[in-house]
């Protein structure tokens, strides 16, 4: 039996001669000259000078990645490796930068040419996807050499010692042995990771751009509840989707749109349920602007406009907890501070509404901490390019390390108590809360990136009620 009978092939016609040779005539040149280079390029020049200082006389090498498939020939929607976006502000498939002892290069798949075909005969061509800049448009922009990517492979060929970040591209991978040392790819996806703690200007205006574009993305949900009321969470999730796609690039992570129950877990994502009155909304979103940086805030929202009175009470109780973890934040404090500070006040209050077992300092002793089956994660984490950002840095630097001007973090302590939990009054079963802000670190104190968002029980019920007017 012939392996080929299994080929299907392509659903497209093949081209004729004919057709190959008319389509290679006849194209304007639209080759974009005099381009001003971007406001990213100076900042992104920068920071690969600090890479390079970081691993003085070696080679990095640092891919864009590739598209993924979402399902048989179905690609997810292109994004680029954080780390790539950082150091060249580039954002396109298949590119490579090289950082060296003498100079940087970006190796990126050049135009599609009119004169082979490859413009309209793939389906990675212009006529496909779309146009992709050239080598010489890319260079202006970024401020970068550049040369095709076909070159890449002879271009790292040598004795100078090279670091790759691994697991992003695997063609690239291929190009270069792994170091015999072991730890060299670890120690530079760490690194990198600590370079980006500490934001820049321009890292700091977007983050800005990303909040301010997320907290209209929530009013929009708001204006929405009463039509969600009779679909379900998609329809909110939906309405803040498209704030993010008309003014950023997409989602920075999977909405969690939590009604009701829902909000006791966690990353609640499906997304699917009913939106009923007298229950609360979670909302946990960010846009993710076109430069790549995104958003984390997240509200409670009672769907009537009105809280309850112990709807009140227990998002009061998680706003303490809140402003105590703010409290503690300043350049040289513990990174692991403001968490303490939350849960201490946590803590408290649920023995003050007789849920723990032991008083509040008994549960908070690191050899119990019991009071966690209410609150369970983290109270923050950084925020950037990623969501979770700069996740690979050490311990010493991040976790246990102290908090600096330009740091940017979430500040989230959550209230969680599950529809099967006896040990909680029935009327407290399915109430989930979590307020998280966005906040960055200065020369002083902190200042509120999300700071357009209401913050106590009474400013959101305010809120919701003049939303419909806010333009």
């Amino acid at each position: 039996m012939a392996r080929e009978q299994f080929a299907t092939g392509s659903h497209d016609w093949p081209p004729t001669e004919a057709l190959d040779a008319f389509m290679s005539t006849g194209w304007a040149d639209t080759e974009r000259r005099e381009l001003a280079q971007l406001p990213v390029a100076g900042f992104a020049a920068k920071r690969r000078d600090r890479l390079r200082a970081a691993f003085p006389g070696e080679r990095i090498v640092v891919p864009a990645g590739r598209l993924k498939t979402r399902s048989a020939d179905q690609d997810y929607r292109f994004r680029p490796h954080s780390n790539y976006v950082w150091l060249s502000g580039d954002q396109h498939a298949g590119s490579v930068l090289v950082v060296e002892p003498d100079g940087d290069t970006l190796f990126a798949p050049p135009r599609s040419r009119r004169d082979n075909g490859e413009f309209y005969r793939s389906r990675a061509g212009e006529l496909w996807v779309g146009r992709r800049p050239s080598l010489a448009e890319s260079a202006a922009e970024l401020g970068l050499t550049t040369r095709d990517v076909a070159d890449l492979e002879s271009a790292l060929r040598g004795t100078l010692p090279t670091r790759v970040l691994r697991g992003v591209d695997a063609d690239v991978d291929a190009l270069v042995p792994a170091r015999d040392d072991g730890y060299a790819e670890d120690e530079l996806a760490a690194v990198l990771a600590e370079l980006r703690l500490v934001k820049d200007a321009y890292e700091i205006e977007q983050l800005q751009l990303a909040c301010d574009s997320t907290a209209r993305g929530f009013a929009d949900v708001v204006r929405a509840l009463d039509r969600a009321k009779a679909t379900s969470e998609r329809y909110l999730e939906g309405t803040f989707w498209r704030r993010a796609r008309t003014e950023g690039n997409d989602v920075g992570y999977h909405s969690i749109v939590a009604a009701g129950p829902h909000a006791t877990t966690l990353h609640w994502i499906a997304n699917d349920g009913p939106v009923r009155d007298g229950d609360l909304l979670l909302l946990d979103a960010g846009v993710e602007t076109r430069s790549l940086y995104t958003a984390d805030i997240t509200r409670v929202l009672p769907i009537s406009g009105h809280f309850t009175p112990i709807q009140r009470d227990l998002y009061e109780l998680n706003r303490a907890a809140n402003d105590a973890a703010l409290a503690e934040l300043k350049p040289g404090a513990p990174y692991r501070n403001f968490h303490r500070a939350a849960m201490r006040v946590t803590a408290y209050g649920l023995a003050d509404l007789g849920l723990l077992p032991c008083s509040a300092e008994e549960a908070l002793d690191p050899a119990s901490t019991i009071y966690r089956r209410w609150t369970l994660c983290g109270s923050g984490h950084m925020l950037g390019l990623d969501v979770h950002d700069c996740a690979s840095a050490r311990a010493g630097e991040y976790l246990d390390g102290t908090l600096a001007p330009g740091h940017v973090l979430t500040v989230e302590p959550g209230l969680y108590f599950q529809p099967d939990d006896e040990l909680v009054p029935a009327a407290f079963r399915g109430l989930g809360y979590r307020i998280e802000e966005n906040v960055l670190i200065t020369a002083d104190g902190y200042q509120l990136l999300s700071h357009a968002l209401p913050r106590t029980a009474a400013d959101v019920e305010s809120w919701m009620s003049t939303v419909d007017t806010t333009p």
